[in-house]
């Protein structure tokens, strides 16, 4: 079997297209469960468990159609990098919101929890981003990488990620520039940096969870239900992000810059 960088042009095309299309296919699978089921634990199983299959299918998709194992896929780091990952994208929230109400575009007025109903919107996200770092960073980042460079990857990478995100509900040409610079720099800096799906994974996962379900914003112009903290945002839009969610916000984007240039960093230093 011909690798990534020996294989002629056109079937490196070929496999990037026919990667793409079936791993778009799975995330909508492994999203069902969310979109189907009403009761918390039938989401927490067939999510954690589809998510699974998606990493299982991706394992198999590298060694079937490059002859090689999935290097980005390594078990004995899956704790600490996933870990490492969800607290990146919780402290990456907590400073967009914190920044948001020192400037007061953003308050609290009350808090509702539902433990049950917060696990299942937990684990919803995690297919998410399971679907959508396997796509993004195992397919397209790491193909372009292999074949010509770090840097046209992670261009091409963050430019994709961003405009796929202006078919969302709210998204503006700002919106896609917003996520390419924040969340496609920053995940596929993490994932280079790492050289395990595991960071961009949690990161992802945290980022979306958190947002949506513990600040009550829209993620990508979507409301996923009930958050933790019932907010008042009010403020110019650039600011607030408007209904697109946080991730359209001046402050979202610059923070998210910083924590893509620490990667960027220490890649440059490796």
């Amino acid at each position: 079997m011909i690798n990534s960088k020996e294989a002629p042009l056109w079937m490196w095309v070929l496999r990037l297209i026919g990667g793409l299309f079936i791993f778009i296919i799975l995330d909508g699978i492994a999203q069902l469960p969310g979109t189907f089921f009403k009761s918390p634990v039938p989401i927490i199983i067939g999510s954690i468990v589809l998510s699974a299959l998606v990493l299982c299918a991706y394992y198999g998709w590298i060694g079937l159609t490059e002859g090689q194992r999935a290097t980005d896929l390594p078990i004995r780091r899956l704790l600490p990098e996933t870990c490492k990952g969800l607290l990146t994208g919780v402290v990456y929230f907590i400073i967009v919101v914190g920044i948001m109400m020192l400037v007061g575009v953003y308050r609290i007025t009350s808090f509702d929890f539902d433990g049950l109903t917060q696990l299942a919107q937990f684990f919803f996200f995690l297919t998410i981003a399971v679907g959508e770092e396997v796509m993004f960073r195992g397919i397209l980042f790491r193909m372009i990488d292999v074949r010509w460079n770090t840097w046209l990857a992670l261009i091409v990478s963050t430019l994709v990620f961003g405009f796929v995100h202006i078919v969302n509900p709210g998204a503006t040409l700002w919106s896609a520039i917003a996520i390419a610079l924040e969340s496609g720099l920053l995940l596929g800096a993490a994932y280079k940096y790492s050289g395990t799906l595991w960071l961009p994974i949690g990161i992802h996962w945290a980022w979306n969870y958190t947002q949506g379900n513990v600040f009550g914003f829209a993620v990508s112009g979507n409301d996923f239900g009930v958050s933790i903290i019932t907010p008042h945002i009010e403020g110019h839009e650039l600011l607030t992000g408007g209904i697109f969610g946080a991730e359209a916000s001046i402050i979202a984007v610059v923070v998210g810059v910083l924590f893509a240039c620490y990667y960027i960093k220490k890649l440059c230093l490796k």
